[in-house]
């Protein structure tokens, strides 16, 4: 079957863009040949820094034609319904359309539509046009005389299609002045000229032959085998960085890699300062001493030329703008050490966090006082966590921290410790803005948990009282970063917190402050935030393989607001289910809640009251009465020292009586003081088993 090869070769599009634009490119074109009829086998899209390409195999010579049969309205159906049948279907009159009959709606317009099959060089050159006009590039520019916009100016289209057995041909179609054809160029310095090329295997073939490696994992894989091969050859280790390899691929097309040096002097400087500064000034990778597991003064560049001088001016080039680089991040430093951290403080009052939230002097002082409240809970010791609070932004005025915001808690841990701080207070420092991602450790030292616990809390009721909350993808103030990082550290250090209380505590001093009408205040507040910690709970948990309907079965009892209970209970519920027993009570749940839904709608009122024993006349009633108030004790018990495991096992003794109730007794019976008997059984068991989790939540 044919192949379809697309490239779009351009001047340099920035790194950060290209592999998106790829994947946006293999959506949007293939989800158009679909949309017009034709299937294929498989796509795949590559990115270089001047070139965007698509390869989509296996599609048919054309789409197939098609028949559809639209049902319009009934024959002497007003005018406005018929001509919007017409329009819709693209007749011009009802002659065109055929009439049948239906035996109880009766004779109504049908409109058979019939669309030809078309050949694929067609669709492809008619869908093209539109997807490379309207690509949806984060920033795009025009240049010249065109009206076309474009990340970067667009030098040439290659489009060809056909069989592996013939000569591709090419698909016919213009944007904005540049034709389609099938030449391209290789490496702007090292094989500039133009060639033809067919499809996909004769296209990377000639390119590689150009100096350009057009898969963006190969040269990844290129670039990090030779500079390890490199570091290795130097008795070195190289410092890997997934995001900076990401980047660098996207910045050459043939990856040549070169290894330079700094003096030993600049070692003084901490690593991770050494590691950003050579990083962001010049995309460059730093090794380690195995030996020490200290940086070493060796650095690994790359390259997008193969240069006759073996690299030595390209890594000249570079050893300058990093030793100047360094230069400043040692002034930096030393600078910085001058002034002890506690001194900046002052500084942080004139640094506004929010307009309505204040300064961050005075969020200082608000995590002073949760982080005393919080130490004992988490076993802290209360001064050590006032103290690590009062330095925790301490930081961020300095010099090195304004050079590298990246710094912010560790430098500020690093001059904590050089100062003589207490080992708590400085790690403190450090891990208060933990975890900041998913894969990110999160605090265990006591006294950075406090803090850290102290600083999202903050920041999640101070943005809810002034009503700044995410909104869709929206989420400036990483409020969801924050309210997962609270979760991972109540349950990774297994702590018990009771959530409601401590929003309260954390949102007193926004509410005197906020106090703007239409602004959820105290309760509304409180629940909202709740209810957002269950949303981020549910994501949390789904990551680890949990039912999000559990969790809403769970948080549907009220009060729920101990994480680490409610995780607990969530998981005793899922072991629960899984088993026999916990699917048939499930089952037999639903089906008496769904009677009591049927009949309280009917009744317009709710069932209430307990059940009289001397209306209970069938041995099968008789035992589930009597199996619900044993189960309803020993869940009650089971609940009360948090024996979870306990509480399903007591609700397990439910399943049997359940069964042999709804196989042996009519619940509607004629009598109706014996019906409203059997319908309070059904609440009982509703009410029963709501004593651990809502189980009209529960899906299945």
């Amino acid at each position: 079957m044919p192949d379809l090869l697309l490239e779009l070769f351009s001047e340099e599009i920035p790194a950060r863009m290209q592999r998106r634009a790829a994947e946006v490119l293999k959506s949007q074109v293939t989800d158009a040949l679909v949309e017009a009829g034709l299937t294929y086998e498989g796509a795949k899209a590559f990115s270089t820094p001047r070139r965007l390409a698509l390869h989509v195999a296996g599609l048919p010579a054309g789409s197939n034609p098609t028949r559809e049969e639209r049902k319009g309205p009934r024959v002497g159906a007003p005018e406005k319904a018929v001509a919007g049948f017409l329009r819709g279907a693209g007749l011009e009159s009802l002659d065109q359309a055929e009439v049948a009959s239906d035996p109880k709606k009766g004779d109504f317009y049908v409109a058979v539509i019939e669309r030809p099959g078309r050949p694929s060089e067609e669709i492809i050159a008619e869908a093209m046009p539109e997807i490379i006009r309207n690509f949806p590039w984060p920033k795009s520019m025009r240049w010249g005389t065109g009206t076309m916009r474009y990340v970067r100016p667009l030098h040439s289209i290659v489009a060809t299609f056909g069989p592996e057995t013939e000569e591709p041909e090419v698909v016919p179609f213009e944007v904005d002045g540049i034709r389609s054809g099938n030449v391209t160029r290789g490496h702007r310095f090292l094989a500039p000229d133009a060639f033809e090329v067919r499809r996909l295997e004769d296209y990377a073939d000639k390119l590689d032959k150009a100096k350009v490696v057009l898969d963006a994992d190969r040269r990844k894989d290129i670039i990090a085998h030779d500079a390890r091969n490199r570091a290795m050859a130097l008795g070195l280790e190289l410092v890997e960085d997934e995001g900076l390899l990401e980047e660098v691929a996207g910045l050459v097309e043939w990856p040549v890699v070169l290894v330079g040096s700094f003096e030993d002097a600049f070692l003084e400087l901490p690593d991770e300062v050494i590691r950003l500064t050579i990083r962001a000034n010049q995309k460059c990778f730093v090794l380690r001493d195995p030996a020490t597991g200290k940086l070493s003064n060796r650095f690994v560049a790359i390259s997008n030329i193969e240069a006759v001088d073996g690299g030595k001016t390209v890594i000249a080039g570079n050893e300058k703008v990093i030793r100047a680089r360094l230069s400043d991040a040692r002034f930096f430093w030393d600078t910085d050490l001058k002034a002890p951290l506690e001194s900046r403080l002052p500084k942080l009052d004139s640094v506004v966090f929010h307009e309505k939230l204040g300064t961050q002097g005075a969020r200082v002082k608000r995590l002073e006082a949760l982080s005393r409240e919080l130490a004992p809970l988490v076993g802290a010791d209360p001064d050590k966590a006032v103290r690590a609070a009062h330095l925790a932004k301490a930081d961020l005025p300095t010099q090195m921290v304004y050079e590298f915001p990246e710094l912010q808690g560790q430098i500020g841990r690093t001059y904590a410790q050089m100062q003589g701080e207490d080992a708590s207070v400085a790690i403190a420092i450090e891990d208060h803005y933990k975890p900041q991602g998913p894969s990110d450790d999160v605090p265990t030292d006591p006294v950075a948990i406090a803090v850290a616990l102290a600083d999202k809390l903050d920041l999640l009721t101070g943005f809810w009282a002034i009503d700044e909350k995410p909104t869709g993808s929206k989420d400036p103030y990483a409020l969801r970063r924050a309210a997962l990082g609270v979760i991972r550290i109540v349950l990774e250090n297994g702590l018990r917190l009771k959530l409601t209380d401590w929003l309260r505590t954390a949102t007193t001093p926004h509410l005197s402050a906020a106090g703007e009408p239409g602004v959820p205040q105290g309760e509304a507040l409180y629940a909202d935030l709740l209810a957002f910690f269950a949303d981020r709970l549910k994501v949390h948990l789904k990551d680890e393989g949990a039912r999000h309907d559990l969790i809403d079965a769970v948080f549907a009892l009220g009060g729920q607001d101990d994480l680490l209970m409610i995780v607990r209970r969530v998981e005793a519920l899922g072991a629960f289910l899984a088993t026999d027993d916990g699917a048939n009570l499930l089952a037999g749940t639903k089906r008496a809640a769904n009677i009591l839904r049927a009949e309280e709608k009917k009744d317009r009122a709710a069932i209430e009251g307990a059940p009289h024993a001397d209306h209970l006349v069938e041995p099968a009633e008789i035992a589930l009465a009597a199996a619900i108030d044993t189960a309803r004790a020993a869940m009650r018990e089971a609940l009360g020292q948090e024996d979870f495991a306990g509480a399903m096992t007591a609700l397990a003794g439910l399943r049997g009586p359940v069964d042999r109730f709804f196989d042996d007794i009519l619940v509607n019976a004629d009598d109706a003081d014996l019906r409203l008997n059997r319908l309070r059984l059904l609440a009982e068991i509703r009410e029963a088993t709501r004593t651990v989790a809502d189980f009209s939540k529960i899906a299945g």
